[in-house]
């Protein structure tokens, strides 16, 4: 894998004179172009080993395009913050806009690599991190993304002259420290395990341009023009790639499906509801204060039809919550700033930290949705998000998070009562809009896209609950139970042992009852 990066490859300092003033103007060509279309993000992984010229080669892209319209991140040791979220949340948040190139020194790889070496990460975790990066970035590179990872390859003699020589240059000795020369050490085992990492990411998608890293010249003038071919490409419309993406949505021969199938006749009346309901808030806010709910966070997810009762029943949560703890997040239309990302970008910044609870009103489930019956988005894009999602989904479960959905289904007789009474209500006319109206239209749409949703995504970890909800005492009480157990099963577990109260809350209880 690495044998043409083994060759000597060098450029005569003529060679390079004269073609670098060329190959600059042709860079800041492409990049305006690419920020006036505004359409296409650059990702640039730069890796290698140590002393093979990543700064270097970082630091003359700068010197040869516009500086402010690129962004360089750098990622070292997790933050207290990073380490309470999932492993890939740091670099979700760093990935450029549309219309800007981001060079990432140190990636999603770096942790894998430098761990596995460590003795830190077995093979089988390695294999399972990289079956993430994999997906990761065909969701990039299918969200219109050109990503590029170069990684700079030295021969163990190689590494060895390039450390002498920048620890013999004051300018660059700094850079040199016994960690580096330890590090040589290890090379074998890091080709043996760079290898493993770079052949199975070699994607067509994504492919790895691996690279000589000793000659300057050669590494700075190849990347160059590699980055330029690249993105000349993808302006003019050529070698977009896209990824296989979902299998097509099953036909039903029937009729019957998971909302057909529901009993919206489910009532609680008024006096069993009080009580149902101080029960399982009096649960939920033990729950949530349970020493063991530190090491977990939760997400809880509300879609449902238009007026099925979502903002009553996120009300009935937060009331057995104390407000520091947890973060209501509506969503609506997305932002120009939202919509110059990834389309889970906008969610992803929101994911709550450990300890912490974060209740989506509305959710990433728009695309499979809304965006779908509406034709906001291609019919590619909706098909893969459902894998895009059960991924999301899947990396908030691995990193202690306990998704809780829920989909509040009501009548179509029934939302139109509540539409009518909304218009009456003063104070709940806000909630009633032409496109309410319009939907209903799409009544048979949407019915088809939540059944689709619903089997494609209700997993082990985060399944989805359905709720009956032509009730609004029965749909609360339902949540709030489901809610409740999700919790309780997560951090109680086998152990076996309830949720205790503290001594300060246990007193404040017994107050509580025999004032009442």
């Amino acid at each position: 894998m690495f044998e043409s990066a083994e060759l000597g490859h060098k450029i005569d300092k003529e060679t390079y004179k004269q073609a670098v003033p060329e190959l600059r103007a042709a860079l800041l060509e492409a990049q305006y172009e690419l920020r006036e279309q505004g359409k296409i993000p650059v990702v640039v992984l730069v890796s290698g080993q140590d002393g093979a010229g990543k700064g270097e080669t970082i630091n003359i892209l700068y010197e040869w395009m516009d500086p402010r319209f690129l962004s360089t991140l750098a990622f070292s040791t997790p933050t207290d913050e990073e380490q309470q979220r999932p492993v890939m949340w740091r670099y979700w948040r760093a990935l450029p806009p549309k219309g800007r190139i981001s060079m990432f020194a140190g990636s999603w790889y770096s942790s894998p690599i430098h761990d596995h070496i460590e003795g830190t990460m077995t093979q089988a975790a390695v294999d399972q991190r990289i079956d993430q990066i994999n997906r990761f970035e065909a969701m990039l590179v299918n969200e219109g993304a050109l990503v590029l990872k170069f990684w700079f390859h030295l021969t163990r003699e190689g590494q060895r002259r390039r450390l002498k020589a920048l620890e013999k240059d004051p300018r660059t000795a700094w850079r040199v420290t016994q960690w580096n020369w330890d590090r040589l050490k290890t090379y074998d085992k890091l080709q043996e395990t760079v290898g493993h990492v770079l052949r199975m990411t070699n994607t067509p998608w994504a492919p790895w341009i691996i690279m000589e890293g000793e000659d300057d010249r050669y590494r700075s003038l190849t990347t160059g023009k590699i980055l330029l071919d690249a993105i000349r490409q993808r302006l003019a419309g050529a070698n977009k790639q896209t990824t296989p993406v979902a299998i097509p949505v099953p036909i039903n021969l029937d009729g019957r499906d998971v909302l057909s199938e529901l009993n919206l006749s489910h009532k609680i009346v008024k006096k069993d509801f009080e009580i149902e309901l101080a029960k399982w808030q009096g649960k939920l806010s033990e729950l949530v204060r349970d020493p063991r709910f530190k090491q977990h966070s939760v997400i809880c997810v509300f879609e449902g039809s238009d007026a099925a009762g979502k903002g009553g029943a996120i009300r009935r949560i937060t009331a057995a919550m104390d407000a520091r703890d947890y973060q209501i997040i509506p969503i609506a239309a997305p932002t120009e700033e939202e919509r110059a990302q990834p389309y889970m970008w906008r969610f992803w910044r929101h994911i709550p930290r450990i300890g912490r609870v974060a209740i989506f009103d509305r959710s990433w489930y728009g695309r499979v949705l809304v965006e779908r019956v509406e034709g906001f988005c291609a019919e590619a894009d909706w098909l893969r998000a459902y894998t895009e999602i059960n991924d999301f989904e899947h990396e908030l479960a691995a990193s202690g998070a306990v998704i809780v959905k829920f989909w509040l289904q009501i009548s179509k007789e029934e939302q139109l009562k509540r539409f009518k009474e909304r218009e009456k209500v003063e104070f709940k006319r806000f909630k009633i809009t032409d496109e309410d109206w319009r939907n209903r239209e799409k009544w048979a749409e949407y019915h088809t896209a939540i059944c689709d949703m619903v089997d494609r995504t209700s997993t082990g970890n985060a399944p989805w609950t359905l709720v009956e909800a032509n009730d609004k005492n029965y749909g609360r009480i339902k949540i709030l139970k489901t809610l409740c157990e999700r919790l309780e099963a997560v951090i109680i577990g086998n152990t076996g042992k309830p949720a205790k109260l503290n001594e300060s809350t246990k007193l404040k209880k017994s107050s509580n009852q025999k004032k009442s």
